[in-house]
């Protein structure tokens, strides 16, 4: 056999064992197709017969999220407006009213246990407890839990509670929701947090059921619902998000200092000391005019810097015009509470926040040594000006650094005077002069107080 007729037979060969390992691969792969399909459909098929068995439990998971209504579909809006409004009346039926509340006080006095020879206080035990909780009705049902009754326990040897720890508990819950209620009705939005707005509609119609703001005249009301509802936001706002929880105002005080002065009779003191009573606040209004000497109803730095003693340092002031709202370089009213609340609450957080902002002049964070230096200069300065000898800014600023005991031995976080409890010293030392006195005078003025008065 020649060459060529060799090569040609080599290479049919090679052709045919090709073509038979390609059948093989060919039946490999149909055969795993057909695998494939066959579970495929076994596992289709038993999908289906699943979504059809969960059908029914499907069609009863209620809806979770609802879409507000666009601004502009009135129609809409006030369908939801009428429907919370009774959602809001069905919710206060529920309450417990006046008559409710006497026959529960009636009961209460009815079951209650009896006390030692000389016993004042009314205590009931756990099954009488149970008893007045039949007695009383659906609506009492909630307040007669035995976790409450766990957590009005207190020294008794025989387990009993006080009746009239109790029942102020309900009375707090009842005029708790009552003011949720109240509150929810100013809610034009709906989701659980009042606006300014709405805030100042809630203050302005509760002035008339307030005995002690009885003497305001009406053209100062607009003025008292600024100065209230500026504490609200100073302390509950500190991120300036233009709205405050429900349940923000609710959880602090200031409420209940607003409505004490349903109290006909409340001493002169507490109206002092009480921001929202009728001296307080023109007390605050007449400072702002007085320091407003050009009558144009602003701030000029000149004007603030005349606040108080007049002690205020310049560099103070100026970061104050900085980085507070202003109106062709001057305050108004609005901005003048935030700085009161401030100066007057220097303790709190909400205030250390306001400050720390003024004082980190770059923005970074946090206070450094030049920073410090930056405000104190201020101070060397006026007290050269009263023929003073300026102290020495390096026993200053140790003096700030022990205080503080930051966690950077450098630097002076905002959470750093939080933590320290003497945010509010380190505050005054840097842009009061009349503050800084009292601190470097601190040990005379304790020497002072703890004499008898009459010889001081």
């Amino acid at each position: 056999m020649d060459l060529k007729s060799l090569l040609q037979s080599h290479l049919r060969k090679k052709e045919e064992l090709k073509k038979s390992e390609n059948l093989t691969e060919e039946s490999e792969s149909d055969d795993q197709e057909k695998m494939f399909e066959k579970y495929y459909c076994e596992w289709k098929a038993a999908s289906k017969s699943s979504a059809t068995s969960n059908d029914k439990t499907f069609s009863v998971i209620p809806k979770f999220y609802h879409k507000l209504p666009p601004e502009d579909d009135q129609l809409l809006q006030k369908l939801r407006e009428e429907s919370r409004a009774v959602f809001l009346q069905r919710r206060s039926r529920e309450l417990l009213d006046n008559d409710e509340l006497k026959n529960l006080w009636m009961l209460l006095d009815k079951h209650q246990s009896v006390t030692e020879v000389g016993g004042e206080e009314q205590l009931i035990n756990y099954e009488d407890f149970l008893k007045v909780a039949e007695q009383a009705g659906p609506k009492c049902k909630q307040y007669f839990q035995p976790s409450t009754f766990c957590k009005l326990l207190q020294s008794d040897s025989y387990g009993r509670i006080s009746i009239m720890n109790f029942f102020n508990y309900v009375m707090r819950k009842v005029w708790l929701h009552q003011t949720r209620i109240g509150l929810s009705l100013y809610d034009v939005t709906g989701q659980g947090y009042l606006r300014e707005s709405d805030l100042e509609n809630y203050i302005l119609e509760l002035i008339p059921t307030l005995p002690q703001l009885d003497g305001l005249e009406k053209s100062f009301h607009s003025f008292y619902v600024c100065t209230a509802v500026r504490k609200f936001f100073f302390f509950l706002d500190p991120l300036h998000t233009g709205q405050i929880k429900i349940q923000d105002i609710l959880a602090c005080s200031f409420l209940d200092d607003l409505l004490e002065l349903r109290d006909e009779e409340l001493p002169k003191d507490q109206q002092q000391n009480n921001w929202f009573s009728a001296p307080s606040a023109l007390r605050v209004y007449g400072v702002y005019l007085n320091l407003d000497k050009d009558h144009n109803g602003m701030l000029s730095k000149q004007e603030l810097s005349r606040y108080g003693m007049g002690t205020l340092t310049p560099v103070f002031i100026d970061r104050v015009f900085q980085e507070c709202l202003t109106y062709d370089g001057e305050m108004d009213y609005k901005t003048y509470l935030d700085f009161v609340l401030a100066l007057e609450n220097q303790k709190d957080p909400q205030s250390l926040h306001y400050f720390f902002k003024i004082l980190d002049i770059d923005g970074q964070g946090y206070l450094n040594v030049f920073t410090l230096n930056y405000f104190f200069r201020s101070i060397q300065e006026q007290m050269r000006q009263h023929n003073q000898e300026p102290v020495n800014f390096e026993d200053v600023k140790d003096e700030i650094f022990d205080m503080v005991k930051p966690a950077d031995p450098f630097k002076i976080t905002l959470q750093d005077l939080i933590n320290c409890g003497q945010g509010d010293v380190v505050i005054s030392i840097l842009i009061d002069l009349n503050g800084f006195w009292t601190y470097e005078n601190r040990e005379v003025l304790v020497a002072d107080s703890s004499e008898d008065p009459a010889q001081v």
